[in-house]
């Protein structure tokens, strides 16, 4: 497995508080070439063998889901809002990190709710974080309004190559991207590692504006659901069945030419590979594609269980599909005729 993975799902960083994310990075970029906007990007110029006829830029995002602490309560637990797009449905009970303390998630137990209301999900308003503080006063000394709150999570390999943790959307992705600044590539690549994606493709759109590429090939993570009693279309795209190449999704329909020639580009290189069997979601691409002049667009997914939670479930082959295919996608997209 990648070896950035790791180390790069271990480290917190929700929208807007991707420090400890860009100073790793930072440390494992070599003497490439780089710099940091206003916002936070890093953009890494990675030389190659050549020169492309098209200026090629690859990215992902630094940041992840989580929360950000809103108040806290004269009992001394702490209020919390989402930061990014959290369902209800996978925050209560779990372990969160605020800074260096721990705490767990809770709402009002159910044999407490009022009979009417016991099948109803908890609305994130009414839930609350438990850090084990005895009042306000106490809590005060550890948390703060306006401090980063995330899923607390092991990364974990289990089974015949799958993987759990927080975060593979999008440090898969950072991870990809690492490897390859740290190799040979064919041509000049610009690498961008781009912050605030989850609330609303804010990095990649000041990043695209900086670059200015004729070609961007965005690397995510994708919602896969193959799981219990879920058939056919319904299942989007599969774990261990290779890298996601999209045609369209909720935000962007991608470039025909350059899906075409990444389809025909996997098919030639053996690299196994699938599409999204249904229109939905969307990333950074949506926004690089308007950057200034305008860009072409594709991208490529990890295939994830369990997105936006704090256990993402992704699978070893998918990676080595997606880690293949990137370079011979640069190669095939460098000289053509746009």
């Amino acid at each position: 497995m990648n070896r950035f993975v790791k180390p790069l799902c271990e480290l917190n960083g929700v929208s807007g508080d991707e420090g400890a994310l860009r100073k790793y990075i930072l440390s494992n970029i070599g003497d490439n070439p780089y710099k940091i906007d206003n916002l936070g990007n890093i953009i890494v110029d990675k030389k190659g063998r050549k020169t492309p006829k098209n200026k090629i830029m690859i990215s992902a995002h630094m940041d992840e889901v989580g929360f950000i602490v809103t108040g806290i309560t004269d009992d001394g637990y702490i209020k919390f809002a989402p930061v990014g797009g959290v369902d209800a449905r996978v925050i209560f009970s779990k372990r969160v990190r605020i800074g260096e303390k721990v705490g767990v998630v809770c709402v009002v137990p159910i044999h407490l709710t009022d009979k009417d209301k016991k099948r109803d999900i908890p609305k994130i308003k009414d839930m609350y974080i438990d850090i084990g503080a005895s009042d306000k006063k106490q809590a005060q000394q550890f948390v703060s309004p306006g401090d980063s709150v995330y899923f607390e999570n092991d990364f974990v390999c289990y089974g015949e190559g799958f993987v759990r943790a927080k975060a593979l959307d999008d440090r898969f992705g950072c991870a990809v991207m690492l490897e390859m600044i740290n190799g040979e590539i064919e041509y000049d690549t610009t690498f961008t590692f781009v912050v605030q994606e989850e609330v609303g493709l804010v990095g990649a759109t000041a990043a695209a504006y900086t670059v200015s590429p004729d070609i961007a090939i965005v690397l995510e993570s994708t919602t896969a659901n193959d799981v219990a009693d879920v058939e056919g279309l319904d299942k989007v795209c599969s774990l261990s069945e290779g890298a996601v190449i999209s045609f369209m999704d909720s935000r962007t329909v991608y470039d025909k030419l350059l899906y075409d020639t990444a389809v025909k580009t996997a098919h030639e290189n053996n690299i196994p590979w699938q599409t999204k069997t249904r229109i939905a979601g969307g990333n950074d691409a949506g926004a690089i594609q308007v950057a200034g002049s305008g860009c072409k667009v594709i991208a490529v997914s990890l295939p994830s269980r369990y997105l936006h939670s704090a256990g993402c479930v992704g699978h070893i082959d998918d990676m080595k599909s997606i880690e293949k295919l990137i370079p011979k996608l640069i190669e095939a997209f460098a000289e053509l005729d746009l």
